[in-house]
Order: structure tokens, then sequence, then C-alpha cells
């Protein structure tokens, strides 16, 4: 039973770094990565879809993104969607390709990305601390309920911190990896 709860406090913890996972892809450095553009949504046909499904995103050189739609009458909806994205993008077009130039990132621009990346790394913590106090609510249950002994519980208990310890120091490598890449100039 404890072996259950802990590998659905896992699945939880794992999700949790997921989620902050593709956050950090929202944040953009400098420098062009087709995970930046994610996030967009296109009116095809009336329908809000992932742009990576009607297009195909490349990286053109360190700076420039290219998007080519697989349909041409699309390109117009592409570029609108990615100017009104949160992203503070300016694509251009030319022809049937649509290129999307990164700006440059000033130093106070690159501060408020760092504070972004924080914000949703602490948001990531409080999610994997969620899950283990959930399992642990459910080994207290377990105890109450006279189906494990004291001694399971402060075994589970301690397994289970021993995962939230490991998916917290995740959290923190990825977010010191994000700060340096944010820091780059």
């Amino acid at each position: 039973m404890i072996n259950d709860i802990k590998a659905e406090a896992e699945k939880k913890m794992k999700k949790s770094l997921e989620a902050l996972h593709s956050a950090f892809n929202k944040i953009r450095t400098g420098r062009a990565h087709p995970a930046i553009l994610d996030s967009v949504m296109v009116n095809y046909y009336g329908q809000e879809t992932p742009l990576k499904q009607v297009a195909s995103v490349n990286v053109e050189d360190s700076r420039t993104l290219t998007v080519s739609p697989w349909e041409k009458n699309l390109v117009p909806t592409i570029e609108k969607a990615i100017m009104t994205s949160d992203l503070g993008l300016n694509p251009a077009t030319s022809g049937e390709v649509i290129r999307v130039p990164m700006p440059m990132l000033t130093e106070e621009t690159r501060r408020e990305m760092v504070k972004q990346a924080k914000a949703d790394a602490e948001h990531g913590r409080v999610s994997i601390r969620n899950a283990r106090r959930d399992a642990n609510n459910m080994i207290k249950e377990l105890l109450k309920e006279k189906e494990i002994t004291e001694d399971d519980e402060r075994r589970g208990e301690d397994e289970i911190q021993k995962l939230t310890d490991k998916y917290i120091a995740e959290v923190e490598i990825m977010l010191k990896s994000k700060e340096e890449d944010l820091m780059a100039v």
C-alpha cells in the first residue's frame, strides 16, 4: 500500500517537473529555440490548434526562427497568432516562410525573466510539496485505519521525504541552468 502511495506521489512530482519545464520553455532567452513557440495557438478552420500541428518550426540561425506553414493560406493567420501571443515577438513574412527574429534582451528584461523563472520554480516546489503532503495524509489515514504500523508510517514518510528532496533538487538544477541561460550575453 505504501508503495502505491509512493508511486502516486512520484507521478505527481514528475508532472510538476514537466510543467516547470514547459514554463521555462516559454521564457525566451536571446537565442532562437523552437520550443518558444509551443504555446502559440493558431485558428485553423475555426479550431484553436497548436502551431507545431500546422507548420514546421526550425532554427535558421542563433537569433531567428523560421515557420513554414503546410498550407499557404495559413501564413497571415500564423503571423497574427505569433504577434498576439504574450511572447513579445514580431514575425516577418517573406513569401511562404515566416521569419521570427529574437530581439536582444536588455539587462532589465533579463532580470525580469529571471524573476519569472524563479516564480515558476517556486510554483514547481509548492506543487511537489503538495504531492508530499497528500501522500503523507494517505499514510496517516492508513495508520488511523490500523492497516499499517507506526514503523511503516515512519518508513513511508521518510521515503516520501527522500523523493521530495530529490525532485526539489531537480527544480533547483533546472532553475540554475535557466538563470545561467538568461544571464549569458
